[in-house]
């Protein structure tokens, strides 16, 4: 890395009052000889212990290079994340959890592995993970039920602690719960053998609570049907359901075409057949799906043409004047 290589720590933060100072001091120090400037963004998702007030703390102890940005309310995790990226003025980014079980001390090597591999994205892999068993299995089928779906081969899409160049995400527009996605996001906006992973630290939880239970797992499939639609058809939605309105049509068609055979060449009654209502059913299907077609295709251009809006808003946040980490200062508080 070159000393004008700027560098965001974005961190989303729920109810994470016990972690914040911790949190904090081990960021300082595992970037202590990064050779560039630095900042670190702390999202605050509506938390309603102290959060805020060990945030405001830790920005007295460190300096105006830790910025907070407050939500009005807990919008959720992808939402306080696309909020740091869209407030994040470093050349590179880097995000992981709140909860002390990424470690901020990974970063430059992931930094300077995503320079030398020539990557957009580069993942952290948690191979060596403190979680109970049953989390880890069904953590183990999500990620690989992902790789399969969407084609993008990783062995961790839920672990936070990724490195982007800031140019890549921030042309990502995050929704929903879809932070686990964000490598397929990536992969809509650049090539995904520019989207790499490699194996980081992973620690267990000492102070709070996980958010997240094992009922995630099964939110992936819903969320993998979202994504899977996005990236292949978002553009062309048309597409998808005139697809199937042709399917339906062609099935339909064929079923009156036969029994317009059996009632005018063989002069038998189609009245109480049961293909008659089938085709009748399977025609009016045809003609829903290429209407819906059709308004997907309008409702897609309008968005494309508006640029979208955002999934959350901001109580108040410190403001671009906001200071720089210096390289050479260290851990050291501000004051001393």
């Amino acid at each position: 890395m070159q000393e004008n290589d700027s560098l965001s720590v974005v961190i989303p933060l729920y109810q994470e009052e016990d972690n914040v100072l911790p949190l904090v001091a081990r960021v300082h120090e595992g970037l202590a000889d990064y050779p560039g400037p630095w900042e670190l963004i702390c999202v605050d998702d509506g938390s309603a212990d102290r959060t805020v007030e060990r945030l405001r703390e830790a920005q007295r102890q460190y300096g105006d290079h830790v910025r907070i940005i407050r939500m009005r309310r807990n919008f959720g995790q992808t939402a306080a994340m696309q909020a740091g990226i869209n407030c994040a003025r470093g050349r590179y980014i880097a995000t992981l959890d709140g909860d002390l079980q990424n470690d901020p001390a990974d970063i430059p090597r992931m930094l300077e592995e995503l320079h030398e591999r020539d990557l957009d994205l580069l993942q952290g892999w948690r191979r060596e993970r403190h979680d109970d068993e049953v989390r880890k299995f069904f953590s183990r089928v999500a990620n690989r039920l992902i790789a399969r779906v969407t084609g993008v081969d990783l062995h961790d899409y839920g672990c936070s602690l990724k490195v982007y160049r800031a140019e890549v995400i921030q042309r990502v527009k995050l929704f929903g719960e879809m932070h686990r996605f964000i490598p397929v996001w990536v992969a809509g906006v650049t090539s995904p053998q520019r989207i790499g992973e490699t194996v980081v630290a992973h620690q267990a939880r000492r102070f709070g609570t996980s958010k997240y239970g094992l009922s995630r797992t099964f939110r992936v499939i819903v969320d993998l049907l979202t994504v899977f639609f996005f990236l292949r058809f978002r553009a062309r939605p048309g597409h998808f359901f005139g697809s199937i309105g042709l399917a339906f049509g062609a099935l339909g068609g064929a079923g009156m075409a036969w029994l317009g055979f059996v009632k005018f060449v063989l002069g038998e009654s189609i009245a109480g057949r049961p293909l008659l209502f089938v085709s009748v059913l399977l025609l009016m299907m045809s003609i829903q799906m290429l209407t819906t077609g059709v308004m997907a295709e309008m409702l897609s251009r309008t968005f494309f043409e508006s640029g979208g809006g955002r999934a959350y808003h901001i109580l108040e946040m410190d403001g671009d004047e906001a200071g720089w980490h210096a390289p050479g200062e260290g851990a050291t508080v501000a004051g001393d």
